[in-house]
């Protein structure tokens, strides 16, 4: 009797485990393309996100902490998403300040001035260029950027990866290319990471990857 009641548990337990796993179609979707990555041999994952998203602010706190943690295989990069004008706007910024080798240090204080406080709108050069002198920019290097050949480039590629992962709505988590996590069946941030970590060990159980060491 015990011996049954045992594995009566065992099989109803393992039978959990199985449900509690991302659905294909629910919590995540798979491209019928897969998309190029920018770092061979490693998984990517993308956040595609908008300065002017709420959403994207908060979920900067939780995405911070968790991406420093991410293993030596796994590469973690940002797109901004390009639904209209005023998103380009904001992408147009993030591209010049990376092309300048200053996105990565103002990243999170953009986005604070934004949301809270001055409540910088990205989209007037004229403040953002003003608050940038004042956090230590180059801004004559940074006007040379924001209208350059090469931020021209990046913004109609993240525009067409935007369209080919079929993003409605940031922040949204892509996974080497093939996954996306569909956010409207996300409860909260810390669940959109944690599929988005199942995705990262499908990609690699399927690449035939061991884990890399953190």
């Amino acid at each position: 009797m015990l011996k049954w009641l045992a594995t009566a548990f065992i099989v109803f337990f393992a039978a959990g485990l199985a449900q509690a796993q991302p659905v294909a179609g629910v919590e995540y979707r798979q491209l019928a393309t897969a998309q190029p990555t920018d770092v061979p041999g490693k998984i990517e994952v993308v956040e595609f996100f908008w300065y002017g998203c709420p959403h994207c602010y908060d979920f900067e706190p939780v995405l911070e902490p968790w991406v420093k943690k991410l293993p030596k295989d796994v590469h973690f990069r940002r797109i901004p998403a390009m639904f209209d004008n005023e998103y380009a706007q904001g992408a147009r910024a993030f591209y010049a300040l990376e092309a300048i080798g200053e996105e990565e240090r103002l990243h999170k204080a953009l986005f604070e001035a934004i949301h809270t406080g001055a409540r910088l709108r990205v989209a007037d050069e004229a403040a953002l260029t003003e608050w940038l002198g004042k956090h230590g920019v180059d801004t004559k290097k940074f006007a040379a950027a924001y209208r350059s050949f090469t931020v021209e480039g990046k913004l109609k590629r993240a525009a067409q990866l935007t369209q080919a992962y079929k993003i409605d709505g940031v922040p949204t988590m892509a996974v080497d290319g093939k996954y996306v996590v569909n956010t409207n069946s996300i409860k909260s941030f810390e669940h959109l990471l944690a599929i988005t970590d199942y995705l990262i060990e499908q990609s690699r159980k399927k690449g035939g990857k061991a884990a890399a060491k953190k």
